[in-house]
């Protein structure tokens, strides 16, 4: 494991000599600067810590301290000084001195201090590098597909990443790739060093739910045995993501409201203000205007976020997409199942690019993940994607098309009508005869202005 680099900048040479040859003694490496200006420039050297004297013959150390920080604010800066004062002491640590040691010093005192400090530099480097790491799988390239609508798409995440937006609204059917949208959006952004949270809305009852928000006092309820810090308070910085966010209660709304209009809140049983910085990014696969007409949502949270909306689009808008897709799944579980397929015949292709895909990139992935649990050879084939009790996808049903050929929104209206007339117009098991949710079904109902026939 190479030394750490350390970078002594004293105009005594004693003391720069004292402090050289025990840190050698120690196993670091090195280096010394005698000015203000050769303290900056060594900086650049692979410096992992410096010892900066407050008085130098070009200038003090706090304006040296500074111009280091500017260049890397991750490098630590360790005061030394004889002229001490509380301002003087105040001041280093407002321009981001790791600690301020008095004059004279003891080696010992010195060592120790040094190690802490050099502890506190790499687990910042472990927790970056982590970052980095998690941030890798949420490239703009991962979102996969080049179709218009898509890349409109992902233009707009593009442009509210580096914006410094508080509230974005991603709506969409299910399965269309929301929470991967969400990430892409706060891991290229100037928040991805910090905390990515996420909670989904429908999860928890109203009372859990607000304290796993915005945490709780301890003894605010029975349970509460110690005070807790919520996801809005943990995520300081960075991003909260509030999955399905049509399904948050009335109570929750207020709140949640009231937070967005002034960046603060109290912990449950709490009495005080708490004021943090994060982005909220919800996600719903509801109509949430049609929420605020039945009353079910708040208008003006609908608009608090309903500043930067993205919609995104079905798979079926997108067919162009699915064999990049699947072949971007392919590769993902050749490496995870270690297996070798190589091949996806045209055939296959040819059904699930003809495939409705109800389920969105959701049901795509799914399917490919079984296809390739059973795949046996290198290449998938059309039985692959049908499991045993008639699930999965059925690649080899055929519907005939008319030799005078037929529109696709009629006969989307047709089965539609169908599928409600043969269960008595209930949205729910007409949605089931179709592999829908009641969501798509609804917007269906919706799209051919069929809610007048709906019955009750």
């Amino acid at each position: 494991m190479q030394a750490a680099t350390i970078l002594v900048v004293d105009d005594e040479s004693l003391i720069r000599y004292a402090l050289t040859e025990r840190l050698t003694a120690e196993g670091y490496r090195v280096l010394e600067a005698d000015t203000a200006a050769g303290a900056v420039a060594k900086s650049d050297d692979g410096v992992d810590l410096v010892l900066l004297d407050y008085r130098l013959p070009d200038g003090d150390g706090l304006a040296a301290l500074k111009r280091i920080k500017e260049r890397d604010p991750d490098t630590l800066v360790i005061l030394l000084t004889a002229y001490s004062s509380v301002e003087t002491a105040v001041e280093a640590i407002k321009q981001g001195a790791y600690h301020y040691v008095n004059k004279p010093f003891n080696l010992d005192e010195i060592v120790l201090l040094v190690e802490k400090a050099l502890e506190t530099t790499r687990l910042r480097r472990e927790v970056r590098s982590l970052r980095a790491t998690q941030a890798q799988p949420y490239a703009f390239d991962r979102i996969v597909g080049e179709a218009p609508a898509l890349a409109a798409v992902k233009a707009l995440l593009k442009k509210v990443a580096t914006s410094p937006a508080s509230t974005v609204l991603l709506t969409g059917e299910s399965g269309t790739g929301k929470d991967l949208a969400a990430k892409v959006i706060h891991y290229n952004s100037s928040r991805a060093s910090k905390p990515f949270m996420n909670i989904t809305c429908s999860a928890l009852p109203e009372a859990l739910m607000e304290s796993e928000l915005f945490g709780h006092e301890r003894g605010a309820f029975t349970g509460a045995d110690r005070q807790k810090r919520g996801l809005f308070e943990t995520a300081d910085g960075g991003t909260v993501f509030l999955d399905e966010i049509g399904e948050m209660v009335p109570g929750l709304q207020a709140k949640l409201l009231r937070f967005l209009e002034e960046k603060t809140f109290r912990r449950v049983g709490g009495s005080s203000d708490i004021h943090v910085d994060v982005r909220v990014i919800s996600a719903t696969n509801r109509h949430l205007r049609d929420e605020v007409k039945e009353g079910r949502f708040r208008e003006d949270l609908f608009y608090r976020l309903n500043v930067l909306p993205i919609n995104l689009p079905p798979l079926r808008e997108r067919r162009d997409d699915i064999p990049s897709l699947v072949t971007f799944y392919v590769d993902a579980y050749n490496a995870e199942f270690k297996k070798r397929v190589s091949a996806v015949s045209p055939d296959v292709m040819r059904h699930l690019q003809a495939y409705a895909w109800p389920g969105n990139i959701r049901e795509l992935r799914n399917a490919v993940e079984r296809a390739m649990l059973l795949a046996d050879g290198d290449a998938l084939r059309v039985e692959d994607f049908a499991v045993a009790g008639g699930s999965g996808v059925k690649l080899d049903d055929k519907v005939e098309l008319p030799a005078e050929g037929i529109n696709l929104d009629d006969l989307e209206r047709s089965l539609v009508v169908q599928a409600l007339e043969r269960t008595g117009w209930n949205q729910t098991k007409a949605a089931s005869l179709l592999g829908l949710n009641r969501d798509q079904i609804r917007y269906r109902v919706e799209k051919f202005g069929l809610e007048r026939t709906v019955k009750p």
